[in-house]
């Protein structure tokens, strides 16, 4: 795109249009932009534009979000971009800007960014960062250099507009130097920017804190003047956290003296002209200060000898600081950022800071107990942002919150002073109830500090699924301050989800006949018009459903059924809420109670009618995952478990639920794809053959190529597929429908990421068909898997290939294994080989319960039946055989299976495994295709017996040949265990 007059105005205008209220201007313009940014220099004449003082603001605005944007997209395009609606479809990958348009861009945008609008500066800021992601420093060496002179430019004419962009540029660049793996590479950058940035930084700070000590200590400061070298600071501590992160750099270890003097400043002094009015001048104070925070609790984690003698008047400085700043509202950043520093002295070898008994008295009284109590944003989020507070509080996302924080702080001085600490949190936890006890009305946040303090300080279990506390008897506790809660509708409702919390995190401490009783009270609160209640209330009973004493669940459809339909009912209506709409909680509440419950007849028609109108709307506009995935879960548990109870309501289910899955696919409502083919997998699993004409119409379209495109869809079709398979295998014999799955088969096969799938399609046809019906195919099968064999012997893929050929031999034994296989070469030996190569090698490496039985039964039978193996030519192979699978039979799993050590190929985890999600309860156990034999060790060792009977004294000296010695000892074993002899 050539620059000149011309230009300047069409992008002028078409900027300007960008901005127009009326829609059919503004896509003209974007469509124009779009095209033109194909162009050669198009983000280089953009820039230029941005540079014209005589072009008005709005549009140079634009431009310049524009030019970011341009950069982001195609300084480095390195992948295509996702279609939102279609991960399968890719949209092209962009055109990159040429060398030569990057150098002029690299050379134009500094300056102009110094010389720029604020407004302009943060766009151009971020274009320039975008640019250094990238190139700085190896392929941009002149942006330090310039940086650095422009910075000591600014700070000589007092210019801090100019220093604060460069400062913040800076910021921006240097963050790629936080929490990253340390490399050489980007060591070698660190120390570039170290050598010259290090001193720059020192010297802007140092001169700046100079000027802010004359302005405050003369008198003469006004908050505008003041407020830009505040900023200067702050940007100056967020670079020292940037550069001292991956290790102390020596220039900052020698200069310790004069950072950490002013760092204890900042703490220490007042700022009456910032401070004092509040708003904007406060919140830049405690920024720096809470950036100077951040910076000592760096280096008392990562450079504690060097730090150490600073430490006590840091703490103290802290500490003081603190006392003021938890009497306040708002705040928030400061004060999590303190204690924080407080908590890390408290868990290192330096916590005898804390030892007296009076510390940690005052610590709590002046520091902790004020930030745990609610605070008036607290009560707000509750009312007005419910989903917010219920990820802060129960989701474990309040870990910057100031309850949480203080909290933190408590367990960090118990972990050295328990007794102290758990003595002085006993003694305020009970002012605080009898507190609650005189004025309840008044003092209801006192007891809901205090519960608050026993669920936060509790110890997670292993797997985290109870909770235990030594600050109370949680029995005593739950009934004295607990179950008031639980069974008084009355009352504020933060107190009640107090309540709850607390019921839910102890689940497992509360007697089952206690919990019971209170069942009722939990389902009464699904109808509390707060959000954070009902949401709780949900929670709370979906978690005690899960608990299990023995591997058994603690509560059954027996504790449940009592309150069922009044428990149904809460649960929908409390979808009906205003923002509960698409509440997960109580999603998830429905799903676990419809796998718990016994329906009869009339509630499950209710509950399906009610499923199916909630699935109706989200089909609409689908857009909170989680909530959608647990409807469909809660809909595929109620079609399983009342359909597989009483199979004649199968065609009720069907008839509300095809109207749906039929709009999901006649509206490429794609998100709903996969779910919507597990779903009808599901319920071609409950029919009975001969299927409806209804299904079989589904069936044609299953086989059409087109259907099998979307990558994403691809697990949920083989489901389907092998569902159909199963229920209609005459039909699949039938108009070359075999043909057609068995290029689906061959499709799969060919992409590494869905091959075991194609391994699932095939050992679906082995198990349903008969030999006489697959016979034309058993050749290309077999061409197929060797084919891939030989071009990419993947362990993954021999694992799945012994699998099937297992299969295959115990459905149509051992002689048509061997004849179909040996019929692919004329030598007559493939099978021999292929046995040799990989069947021995890698059956030891077989998991799963059912694939290792599977195994061993058909390894067993091929030694003991197969012409191939019994010749006495063959006996080295045969022994190797036997010996695998002893091995695979005797030894743990972690013994005989080597870590799979290969690297996936690019795109293999891309793709369905981005956007399919399993639907549990639509999942069908797999069958036992050798469940006529009991015990794969008894089947071996019988066999053994009986094949050595035929022929006695070869095979004893086979065994001590070819059996590793600890196989021997392990065959013995199992001989004896069954009374069996090989003789």
């Amino acid at each position: 795109m050539e620059w000149n007059a011309e230009t300047l105005k069409i992008l002028s205008d078409c900027f300007l249009h960008t901005l127009s209220p009326s829609p059919e201007p503004r896509r003209q313009a974007e469509s124009y932009l779009s095209e033109a940014s194909d162009k050669p220099n198009f983000g280089l004449a953009v820039l230029r534009l941005v540079s014209e003082p005589n072009i008005p603001d709005q549009i140079r605005i634009s431009a310049a979000v524009n030019f970011k944007n341009h950069l982001k997209s195609r300084w480095n395009p390195s992948e295509p971009h996702k279609n939102p609606r279609n991960h399968d479809v890719a949209a092209p990958v962009l055109s990159p800007i040429d060398d030569t348009e990057k150098e002029q861009i690299k050379q134009l945008i500094l300056p102009l960014m110094l010389s720029s609008t604020p407004r302009i500066q943060s766009q151009l800021s971020e274009a320039l960062v975008v640019i250094g992601k990238h190139d700085f420093p190896k392929a941009w060496p002149a942006l330090l250099p310039q940086l650095v002179s422009s910075l000591r430019q600014g700070m000589g004419n007092n210019d801090y507009v100019t220093v604060n962009g460069i400062l913040g540029t800076a910021n921006s660049i240097f963050k790629k130097f936080r929490y990253q793996y340390k490399t050489n590479d980007l060591m070698l950058d660190l120390k570039y920017c170290l050598d010259g940035f290090a001193a720059p930084l020192l010297e802007i700070f140092m001169r700046t804190a100079n000027v802010i000590d004359s302005m405050v200590g003369g008198g003469a400061v006004t908050a505008a003047n003041l407020k830009p070298l505040m900023e200067s600071q702050r940007l100056c501590c967020r670079i020292f956290f940037s550069l001292n992160f991956m290790e102390i750099p020596e220039f900052f270890e020698d200069h310790m003296k004069e950072w950490m003097g002013e760092f204890k400043k900042y703490l220490t002094s007042t700022y009456p002209v910032l401070e004092g009015a509040g708003g904007d001048g406060l919140a830049l104070v405690d920024d720096v200060r809470a950036a100077v925070c951040e910076n000592i609790s760096l280096y008392l984690e990562r450079y504690e000898e060097e730090f150490a003698g600073y430490l006590k008047d840091f703490a103290f400085a802290v500490y003081t600081l603190l006392g003021d700043v938890s009497k306040v509202t708002g705040r928030d950043r400061l004060t999590i950022t303190a204690i924080k520093f407080l908590t890390t002295i408290s868990t290192s070898v330096h916590h005898n800071l804390f030892a007296g008994a009076d510390v940690l008295q005052e610590i709590c009284r002046s520091i902790v107990i004020p930030n745990a109590r609610l605070r008036e944003e607290d009560e707000e989020l509750f009312e007005m942002n419910y989903v917010e507070f219920v990820r802060r509080d129960i989701e474990g996302s309040d870990v910057d919150t100031r309850r949480r924080i203080a909290c933190e702080l408590l367990k960090g001085m118990a972990t050295n002073y328990k007794a102290q600490v758990q003595s002085i949190v006993v003694e305020q936890i009970k002012n605080m109830l009898l507190a609650f006890n005189s004025n309840p009305a008044e003092n209801w946040r006192e007891k809901d500090c205090a519960i608050y303090l026993v669920v936060s300080l509790a110890t997670k279990k292993a797997g985290g699924t109870s909770a235990s506390t030594d600050l109370v008897d949680v029995g005593e506790f739950f009934g004295s301050v607990i179950i008031p809660e639980i069974q008084d509708v009355n009352g504020h409702p933060m107190l009640k989800a107090g309540a709850l919390k607390f019921f839910t995190v102890f689940r497992n401490e509360i007697p089952k006949q206690a919990a019971v009783g209170l069942l009722g009270g939990v389902v009464r609160f699904l109808a509390s018009e707060s959000n954070v209640v009902h949401s709780y209330a949900a929670n709370c009973i979906e978690k005690l459903l899960l608990i299990k004493d023995g591997g058994q669940r603690r509560f059954t459809s027996a504790d449940i059924n009592p309150f069922l339909p009044v428990l149904m009912a809460n649960l929908f209506n409390a979808l009906k809420f205003p923002e509960s709409e698409e509440n997960s909680y109580v999603m998830k509440c429905i799903m676990r109670v419809l796998g718990v419950a016994d329906f009869s007849q009339e509630v499950a028609g209710e509950c399906i009618t009610g499923l199916t109108s909630i699935l109706n709307e989200v089909c609409k506009n689908p857009k909170n995952p989680v909530y959608n995935h647990y409807l469909f879960e809660a809909v595929a548990g109620l079609v399983g478990r009342v359909c597989a109870k009483n199979p004649s309501l199968i065609p009720a289910f069907e008839e509300s639920l095809f109207p749906t899955i039929q709009y999901i696919l006649s509206q490429n409502v794609t998100e709903f794809w996969p779910y919507a083919f597990q779903l009808l997998a599901q319920l071609v699993d409950l029919n009975k053959p001969p299927l409806a004409a209804s299904y079989m119409s589904i069936f044609e379209l299953l086989l059409a190529t087109e259907t099998w495109k979307g990558q994403a869809n691809t697990p949920a079709l083989v489901q389907l597929l092998r569902a159909y398979l199963k229920k209609a295998p005459d039909e699949l014999s039938q108009g070359g429908r075999l043909g057609q799955v068995l290029g689906i088969f061959q499709k799969l096969l060919c992409v590494p990421s869905t091959e075991e799938l194609g391994f699932y399609v095939l050992n679906t046809i082995i198990e349903n068909l008969r030999y006489d019906v697959i016979t034309p195919f058993v050749n290309p099968i077999w061409t197929a898997l060797f084919t891939k064999l030989m071009q990419n012997p993947r362990v993954k893929f021999i694992k799945c290939l012994v699998i099937y050929m297992s299969l295959f031999l115990v459905k149509y034994g051992p002689t048509a294994l061997t004849d179909s296989i040996n019929a692919i070469q004329n030598d007559g030996k493939l099978l021999g080989s292929i046995i040799e190569q990989f069947w021995i090698p890698h059956l030891k490496s077989i998991t799963g319960t059912i694939e290792l039985k599977l195994t061993a039964v058909a390894s067993t039978r091929l030694i003991c039946e197969s012409t191939v193996l019994l010749d006495p030519a063959a006996a080295a192979t045969w022994g190797k055989m036997l010996n695998s699978i002893v091995t695979l039979l005797s030894r743990p799993e972690e013994e005989r299976v080597e870590e799979d050590t290969e690297v996936p190929e690019i795109g293999e985890n891309v793709g369905y495994s981005a956007t399919f999600v399993r639907l549990h309860n639509a999942g069908k156990k797999d069958e036992d295709p050798v469940s006529e034999i009991r015990d794969p060790k008894e089947f071996l060792v019988r066999s053994l017996a009986r094949l050595s009977a035929m022929t006695p004294g070869r095979y004893p000296a086979i065994i001590q040949q070819f059996l590793d010695p600890a196989n021997q000892t392990a065959l013995l074993q199992l001989c004896s265990t069954y009374n069996c002899t090989i003789v």
